[in-house]
């Protein structure tokens, strides 16, 4: 993970982040994408300009700001491939009729960059291994095969544009390393900033507290410990809960179907290894509900079977009275 090129969130340049992460190495900086963006405004006025300067459109064109930058570090889609373009590479939109008629894997592409409003980030494949170099994590994130077609869903079911990377990209050092080694991931990385947001929740035992000392919890301290491990509890039946629903938005998606159409639902369950071929079967909207309800009875059970095994660990480990 250490060769891979990571550069992390600063201010909104989000845009450069995204870059660079895609091509493994500081290769643009804001100067050279305001440049860029200040090329296309010119471009832009001089086409308008074609249509007389002295007109009320001309006029209005001058008054408005730039679409391609802003002061707070935004760059636009046009600048985003402009800069690709000074490297022979070029962006399709994964959705387009076009690309969606290729019938292409996606672990058989090289890079995605995705964007949301504002905001944008790099999944690339370095080796034989896809990663998500998003700059609002703290580090890369390794992607399986088998989950890429699930992650890209999600993005699209909560609303981002997804562009598909056309072209050579440059060696770079993480690429050549991880196609002679693999490398696995025991702990996902986190969102930049969480860690201090959870320190700043969880009450925190004082300097001046002895080796082996614990500091005593107050009524209030007790509750919000217990508050904090039960939110844990809940977060990982979330996780597996956004897993079911991304294999879900996957399944309406898989077939070509219309996913508002009650029975055009198609259900994809991805082979485990290298590949990542989907074994399909037709269900109803009642079968796919029951599935769904049968999840989550087996999470409710797991649950109470958890907090039954809890509270008879607690009261074997009460003391015994004297003899």
């Amino acid at each position: 993970m250490e060769s891979i090129f990571h550069e992390k969130q600063e201010g909104s340049l989000c845009a450069q982040h995204c870059l660079n992460n895609l091509l493994q190495g500081e290769y643009f900086s804001p100067v050279e994408l305001s440049a860029i963006a200040h090329q296309l405004d010119e471009e832009e006025r001089m086409r308008m300009a074609e249509g007389g300067v002295q007109t009320e459109e001309y006029r209005t064109f001058l008054q408005q700001p730039s679409g391609n930058m802003d002061d707070s570090g935004f760059f636009s889609i046009q600048v985003i491939s402009n800069a690709l373009g000074v490297w022979g590479l070029e962006i399709v939109l994964f959705n387009s009729r076009e690309y969606q008629q290729l019938q292409i894997d996606p672990i058989h592409e090289k890079a995605f960059i995705c964007n949301y409003k504002e905001h944008w980030f790099t999944v690339r494949k370095l080796g034989q291994q896809w990663f998500n170099l998003n700059s609002l994590l703290t580090g890369p994130e390794l992607i399986s095969d088998t989950y890429l077609a699930l992650f890209l869903a999600q993005l699209q079911q909560e609303g981002y544009s997804i562009f598909v990377i056309r072209g050579n990209l440059p060696d770079c050092e993480a690429d050549q390393i991880l196609r002679i080694m693999r490398v696995d991931q025991q702990q996902r990385p986190k969102l930049i900033g969480e860690d201090e947001a959870q320190r700043l929740a969880v009450p925190q035992v004082t300097d001046t507290a002895l080796p082996g000392d614990e500091a005593p919890l107050d009524e209030d301290e007790e509750e919000l410990r217990k508050a904090l491990a039960l939110s844990r509890e809940h977060m990982e039946v979330e996780d597996e809960e956004a897993d079911l629903r991304r294999a879900i938005q996957l399944s309406m998606q898989a077939g070509g179907a219309d996913p508002r159409s009650p029975g055009a639902v198609v259900a994809a369950s991805s082979s485990q290894g290298s590949g990542s071929a989907a074994v399909k079967e037709t269900l109803s909207a009642e079968e796919l509900r029951r599935r769904r309800q049968a999840y989550f009875d087996r999470q409710t059970q797991n649950a109470l079977a958890h907090a039954s095994n809890t509270a008879g660990e607690e009261k074997d480990s009460g003391t015994k009275p004297n003899q």
